[in-house]
């Protein structure tokens, strides 16, 4: 399953007073699980703005520690500022970065604002995606009037907090009320421009933004704005839907760039902004010579763009991530100002780097992997090599996939060969993974070993958690059977349909997918001997000695088919 992780960016009323600032923001960096990546203040608007990332839990923990930090050391009554601000935590999105949804990220934030409510005391609304009333969806709507209004409002019919009303009191004097959401990633993002005219830059992004331009008399550039029966002005819609951009002059690079905020990368993804605004800078007698990425990104972004730029030269998109990213920085030129390094500008990358152990088994070379395993130590041992080797097998699948789909020849079937690829990635993935997760599972029974047995409490919490580990440990390679069946089918296919000159490779990645499976199957078999529950051992058992003769008829199948075209292609005597 994919992990969830969310964004949090919630801006405090404080932002002249470091130390103030710091116990936030500690309480934050206090929560396993979270990783703060930014914290921006600003002296003139009084205001920080925090970015913290994590799985959602974790980051909803965090999220209510900072709020009820900032009702303790921040008094509204004192807080004069240059940015609208009705509370200490004065607004608190929670954003959607990968493996969750909108909706998803919107009842956590429901959840979160009652909390803040009942637990804290401090009033709450909820807006955008959250929103419980229509109306409330925008942010301005419910900090209408800001602090000084809130007196008013709390017991005001249809403005009061959506949880926690109640007369002003000390209490709300002092922390205000907050606004608690669910909203999309916001992309702010740079195009430059081989122009140094702001008036061009600017026509650029009248044409794309969703606002568009004024109507006015005569369809003259110069003529008068038209306004409807309200005395609003008309305008012209521009083509590109959640999306806000203007037209500037930069004197640090001596270019005019078009800035744009991207508030709805559903509608309007980096890469189809990109392209529209080429096209209508190509419309004006100007390129557009690359892009400038302002602040971070979640990795979906640059994967979509790389997959976008590659099927529309129709080559496969089944190919590594790192690939895949590689061509989206080059297509869209987000080195053009300064080398552009995803892993400090990928949300997902920076998390990672956060988090990383250096001993991870997948992070290791081939060799250093091979030296691991040949140690004393029983871990790595059958399990993790069964799901290397799966993994192996899943690569050589996908190896001869895209050979096949960029074959002279067979241009018109690179589609059918690429989806092929990105079912080999995804295998190939999740093997991965599995090499990990297998030792993790005994070391997981070596934790179990070791907890203490004094007393008949220990030893049968002892008894039932070497019983838990030993049924996982179990499990694992069990799953690594289940994925690396799967490559059979991969590997059929491509030695049927794919490239004859790699028909070898698709008999050596079926070869590895068999040895996977049984390798696997005999872990499986020996942690489920040491089960006491005889009926789960043998319901594992049994599924494995099924995956396990299954693999030998399908790699037999495979050799046949190989054999078969390789004997085709050898010459007459």
């Amino acid at each position: 399953m994919k992990k969830q992780i969310i964004e949090c960016v919630p801006n405090f009323s404080e932002g002249r007073n470091p130390e103030i600032i710091k116990q936030i923001t500690d309480e934050i960096a206090r929560v396993k699980g979270v990783s703060l990546l930014d914290v921006d203040p600003g002296e003139a608007t009084h205001r920080t703005v925090v970015t913290f990332v994590g799985e959602p839990a974790p980051v909803v923990e965090a999220a209510f520690r900072a709020v009820r930090k900032a009702g303790q050391v921040i008094d509204m009554r004192q807080h004069h500022g240059a940015h609208p601000r009705m509370g200490a935590t004065d607004v608190l999105p929670l954003i959607p970065v990968s493996g969750i949804t909108i909706e998803e990220c919107a009842q956590l934030a429901r959840t979160l604002a009652q909390r803040i409510a009942d637990e804290l005391r401090i009033p709450t609304y909820c807006y955008e995606a959250a929103a419980l009333q229509p109306e409330r969806k925008n942010l301005a709507v419910c900090r209408e009037g800001e602090y000084e209004a809130l007196r008013e409002k709390l017991t005001t019919p249809g403005k009061e907090p959506d949880f926690g009303a109640r007369p002003m009191d000390d209490d709300i004097a002092r922390t205000g009320a907050t606004v608690v959401g669910a909203r999309d990633f916001l992309i702010a993002v740079n195009f430059n421009l081989n122009t140094t005219s702001t008036r061009r830059a600017n026509a650029i992004a009248f044409d794309v933004r969703e606002k568009g331009r004024p109507q006015r008399e005569g369809g003259l550039l110069t003529g008068k704005p038209l306004k409807d029966a309200d005395g609003n002005p008309l305008m012209i819609p521009g083509t590109l839907k959640g999306t806000k951009a203007i037209g500037w002059y930069i004197d640090e690079y001596g270019i005019a760039q078009v800035s744009m905020n991207i508030t709805d990368i559903q509608q309007t993804p980096l890469h189809v902004a990109f392209d529209e605004v080429c096209r209508c800078a190509q419309n004006r007698g100007i390129r557009v010579t690359g892009t400038e990425i302002v602040g971070l990104i979640p990795k979906r972004t640059l994967i979509d763009a790389g997959r976008y730029f590659l099927e529309k030269q129709h080559r496969s998109t089944g190919i590594p991530e790192k690939d895949i990213i590689d061509i989206a920085i080059h297509s869209m030129g987000l080195s053009d100002l300064r080398p552009f390094r995803p892993e400090e500008k990928v949300i997902e990358m920076l998390m990672e780097k956060d988090s990383e152990q250096t001993s991870a088994l997948a992070n290791l070379t081939v060799r250093e992997f091979a030296h691991e395993t040949s140690r004393e130590s029983p871990a790595p041992g059958g399990g993790t090599i069964a799901a290397y080797m799966g993994a192996l097998g899943a690569a050589l699948g996908t190896m001869v996939a895209n050979l096949s789909s960029h074959k002279a020849g067979w241009d018109d079937r690179w589609d059918e060969f690429s989806r092929h690829a990105d079912k080999g990635q995804a295998l190939m993935r999740q093997l991965i993974g599995l090499v990990d997760e297998d030792t993790q599972a005994f070391n997981r029974i070596m934790e179990a070993f070791g907890m203490p047995k004094q007393t008949e409490a220990d030893k049968a919490a002892r008894s039932a958690a070497i019983q838990a580990a030993t049924c996982y440990a179990a499990e694992v390679p069990l799953r690594t059977m289940q994925t690396a069946s799967q490559v059979f089918a991969l590997c059929r296919d491509m030695a049927l349909t794919g490239n004859p000159n790699s028909v070898s490779d698709a008999g050596v990645g079926a070869l590895a997918a068999r040895a996977a499976v049984i390798g696997a199957g005999l872990n499986v078999k020996i942690n489920a001997a040491s089960l006491k529950d005889r009926e789960k051992a043998a319901q594992l058992t049994t599924e494995a000695d099924r995956l396990m003769r299954e693999a030998d008829t399908l790699e037999r199948e495979i050799l046949t088919i190989v054999e078969k075209t390789i004997k085709a292609k050898t010459p007459t005597p």
